[in-house]
């Protein structure tokens, strides 16, 4: 077979032992690693259409894999006012401001990346923003993309003027005491209401939108993803872009389930699982146990400081666990959104429930898993449950004092067990690691980071937030690289520097275990390498 692909000079790190190979350079055959070994015997593998590429000795580990992301969606989403930089009420005011200077007349506003901790002790509502967004319809999505703020005159043009019921049991249009709607909306079902009187991008904008996030994406070293969406016209998106060769990324994408789906939308998410192209395929389902800590729509044992997250997404949470059931049956896995205490108890005696029903031999995920007490830890190695965590979450929207909206909904003795990486991956458990962008950034440089210094993103001065649940740097690299290969059942082609397995690579400037944490997020991608093809290549080279 044609070799296609060279790369001489090479540091080729095995993520597995944290050791150097032995050998300098590496080929590539359709799309596959096909021979190791030194430079000179490498070279005379090529012939004159073979890609040659001298790293000048970077450090080359399997390609980095993102264990939870929302390239569509998010691609979409990301489309705006930033407001994730801002820390206080003003400097959201100033940004929507500028944003509301650009508008032509009539037209909406979008901003994303909205933290509930700019309100401080103030609830979170639009009244704060009234002045500055007075007859202009727009929407604001917090951080969390669970909940959405929206203007006076977006409520208007929705016609969303009270109190509304939702199959999503945690969806809600927030009203005052009066029945009038504060602009919170909670949920994608009340975030529908307004979401679809706004205009919608064009597919050609939506396409271009989705293809250069990847591009930014392969650029940062990112050669795979489990793609958490596939609504609308995703799935259309990605065949054009594979069949035009413009896919920089590997993606695994699961669907959604939820509330409300019926035996034969369940039977069509089983026969859709498989439907793919070169470098995409629909591998699994993604279900929502819960919500999100920050907006009271979690599933927690005891309620929030607020009274709030106390029920489950599922307004009968025992349909949840008898369609996990079907999909375990049909050898779907399933990918569950569980970050109160009580949702990921309950995932987990549903896949229980599941085996004990159908035999083993499917590979589930609970995705997120912010805070669970100590008798949860050892199911997940016993029920072989992937643990799909996103620590940059933990960096940057909560504080080592506690004194953020998450802790303080929680309370010391709840979110003292806040993303526990070390916990889980002591007791056995696959840890998988992920940014579930848009929620936080997507560079995998800056989550293998967060994943040992637990600091602030912003400031990493600060104290760590829980600092005994810091991975270690070869932790940290396996959790993006044979850990994220092992949860898509992909261990013996994928994750590893072997013949035969992928060549999806990633190229650093320097070994990521010796240099420090938070120098990690800084440290230049030098080339990426996709099915054999470079997807991202630094002028150095």
């Amino acid at each position: 077979m044609h070799t296609r692909l060279v790369l001489l000079s090479a540091c080729l790190l095995d993520p597995i032992t944290g050791e150097f190979l032995p050998e300098t350079a590496v080929a590539v055959s359709g799309g596959r690693i096909s021979a190791l070994g030194d430079d000179r015997r490498m070279r005379a593998l090529a012939d004159a259409s073979t890609m040659v590429i001298d790293v000048r000795g970077a450090v080359v580990t399997p390609g980095l894999v993102d264990g939870h992301l929302h390239p569509i969606s998010g691609s979409e989403l990301t489309h705006g006012v930033d407001l994730s930089g801002c820390t206080d009420l003003e400097q959201v005011r100033e940004a929507l401001a500028r944003g509301a200077r650009e508008l032509t007349p009539g037209a909406w506003l979008r901003g994303w990346g909205l933290d509930p901790n700019v309100f401080g002790d103030l609830p979170v509502q639009i009244a704060p923003f009234d002045d500055v967004l007075d007859g202009i319809p727009a929407l604001l999505l917090l951080f969390d993309a669970h909940s959405m703020l929206a203007s006076r005159r977006a409520l208007e043009l929705a016609g969303v003027d009270g109190p509304r019921t939702f199959d999503q049991a945690s969806a809600e249009v927030v009203c005052d005491d009066q029945g009038r709607p504060t602009g919170l909306l909670l949920e994608d079902a009340a975030c529908e209401l307004v979401m679809r009187v706004a205009p919608q991008p064009t597919r050609a904008e939506h396409r271009d939108r989705l293809a250069a996030a990847l591009r930014a994406m392969a650029a940062a070293g990112l050669t795979g993803g489990h793609a958490m969406d596939a609504n609308g016209n995703s799935l259309d998106l990605l065949t054009e872009l594979d069949a035009a060769g413009e896919l920089p990324l590997r993606l695994r994408v699961a669907p959604w389930c939820q509330p409300g789906t019926d035996a034969d939308a369940v039977r069509a998410l089983i026969e859709q699982q498989g439907v793919g192209g070169t470098l995409w395929r629909t591998d699994g389902v993604k279900i929502f146990m819960d919500g999100s800590i920050d907006n009271g729509t979690a599933w927690l044992e005891r309620p929030d400081c607020h009274g709030e997250s106390t029920h489950a997404f599922w307004p009968d949470p025992e349909v949840c666990t008898r369609i996990i059931g079907e999909f375990h049956r049909a050898g779907v896995p399933t990918a569950t959104h569980a970050i109160g205490d009580a949702a990921v108890r309950h995932v987990l005696d549903a896949v229980e429930k599941a085996q004990a029903d159908s035999g083993r031999g499917v590979r589930h995920r609970i995705e997120h898993i912010e805070t669970m007490p100590d008798d949860t830890l050892r199911r997940f190695a016993e029920l072989g449950v992937i643990a799909s965590m996103q620590p940059t979450h933990c960096c940057d929207f909560t504080r080592a004092d506690h004194t953020d909206n998450w802790s303080r909904r929680l309370g010391e003795e709840r979110a003292a067990r806040a993303w526990r990486c070390r916990d889980l991956w002591d007791s056995g458990a696959t840890v998988v690691l992920g940014s579930d962008w848009p929620i936080a950034p997507y560079p995998p440089l800056g989550i293998m980071a967060g994943a040992r210094h637990r600091r602030p993103t912003r400031d990493l001065t600060q104290e760590p937030h829980g600092p005994g649940q810091a991975l270690t740097a070869l932790e940290a690299l396996q959790g993006m690289t044979v850990n994220a290969a092992h949860a898509a059942g992909e261990e013996h082609i994928a994750g590893r520097l072997a013949l035969g397995c992928r060549a999806d690579l990633t190229a650093l400037a320097d070994n990521p275990l010796t240099t420090t944490a938070t120098d990690l997020p800084d440290l230049p991608v030098l080339l990426t390498v996709l099915d054999g093809r470079p997807t991202h290549r630094d002028p150095s080279l």
